[in-house]
Order: structure tokens, then sequence, then C-alpha cells
């Protein structure tokens, strides 16, 4: 926290001539970050934390998490992020075929003994020291719907609960995906304040990693984390 006399007029943010030299324009990828809550003021952690400006793939690598949770279908995943950790994590036993795979037997086994069941099913694929928890899409869908996205997120709470080995944990946004969208009634990418409550009225606590589309997003200022303050919804009501 700055003392009272770090004005901001006084505050640099880089060595030498760099605050001049990276001053963001138009062509810059960007967010605006607004301040939410009081700082001075340590909340219970019942909240949601938005990493904009980090790269999910290289923090999981890093092993700043133990969890992951990303999509998974039964058809391709050579474009999606499960295959991509599955490369990239040296000790992985599987790769994006086996897991395809293990995802296509794990449907058709549903389909047997379950084939009025719809409901999008976690698959984990243990990393030693990642665990990959991969919302499975449901059979003959080509995308997930906010229903199933809900409904996953609602097992994957379950599976973290009072399971602090496998804290801390991270998930993509599910938004702007290649292989596994996400749409709403529409048939459209829903907004991101959608898919954060989604996830948090299911019980998910952890972070989430904006898509690479979402640092375009500026001027429109973006919060840190969900919920989102009050004055939000007082000025989509008319107030100030």
């Amino acid at each position: 926290m700055s003392s009272p006399g770090d004005e901001p007029r006084d505050l640099r943010l880089y060595d030498d001539e760099g605050d001049l030299l990276l001053q963001a324009d138009q062509r810059a990828d960007r967010v605006i970050l607004l301040p939410g809550g009081d700082p001075r003021r340590a909340d219970d952690g019942d909240r949601i934390r938005i990493q904009w400006g980090q790269h999910l793939l290289a923090d999981l690598v890093a092993g700043r998490y133990r969890t992951a949770i990303c999509a998974i279908n039964d058809v391709d995943n050579s474009h999606g992020i499960v295959g991509e950790l599955l490369d990239l994590v040296a000790t992985s036993q599987w790769n994006v075929r086996t897991a395809t795979a293990y995802a296509r037997m794990f449907h058709e086994s549903v389909a047997v003994h379950a084939p009025g069941d719809h409901e999008p099913y976690i698959l984990k694929f243990d990393l030693d020291r990642l665990l990959i928890m991969a919302i499975l899409r449901p059979r003959n869908q080509d995308h997930f719907t906010q229903r199933d996205l809900s409904r996953g997120f609602q097992t994957v709470a379950k599976m973290l609960d009072g399971r602090r080995e496998r804290w801390p944990a991270a998930s993509v946004s599910f938004l702007g995906a290649k292989s596994n969208r996400l749409v709403d009634d529409e048939g459209r990418a829903p907004p991101f304040e959608s898919v954060l409550r989604a996830m948090f009225e299911a019980g998910y606590r952890g972070d989430v990693y904006a898509s690479l589309g979402m640092w375009e997003l500026a001027p429109t200022g973006v919060f840190a984390s969900y919920p989102f303050p009050e004055s939000l919804d007082i000025m989509r009501a008319g107030g100030f």
C-alpha cells in the first residue's frame, strides 16, 4: 500500500525512460484494469481471480498451479489447450491422440450403460505434478452450452472441495476456443461476465485466465476479480 507521500505523479513504473517508451496506444494489445474493493481490507477469499495479461500454459508448466480446468471432446482436440498441455508436460504419459481416444471410449461406455445421461462428465489426467480436470463436451454436440458449463463446474467444485492437494486451481475462460466452443442460446459466445457468474454460482473459487482476444478490449475497463463491484449494477440501472 502506498504511503501518503506517494502521489500518482511521483510514482514510476519502469527504470530510465521506460514510462515514456511504453505508453500504450490503440495499436497495442491492452486492457485497462480498474480497482475493485478496498485494498486496505482483507476479504474472505470468496471470489474468482481473473489473471489478466498472464499466460496460462507458461504458469501451468512452471508449476504455479496443481489443477487445471479445461475442455475435451471425443473427436478432435488437436487445437485445444488439453492437447497443448499434454505435449508440454514432460511427465505426461498421455498425448492428444490417446486422450481423445479415452474420451471416445468413455462416451461409448456411457451410451451403453446410461443412454439417457447427457451430463458433462469430468475426465481426470494426472500428470504427476499437474492434475487436468477436463470437462467432456456432451456426445453429438459440436459446442458447449452455458448449461453444460454450469453443470460441469458444479462437479469441478465438488472435486476440489476439501482437497487441498488439488489447490491452487486455474481454469480457461472457455471463450475464443477452437476445439470446444461455448455458445449461448442465440448461438453466440456469451459475455465473460456470464461465464464467471456460472462458475461462481457453481461453487468454483479458483483463478480464471482471460482469452487472448480479451486483451484487446480497451478502452473498456476490466476488473481483476469476480463478483464485480456493486457500482457496475448501479450504473446499469441508470444510477451513478
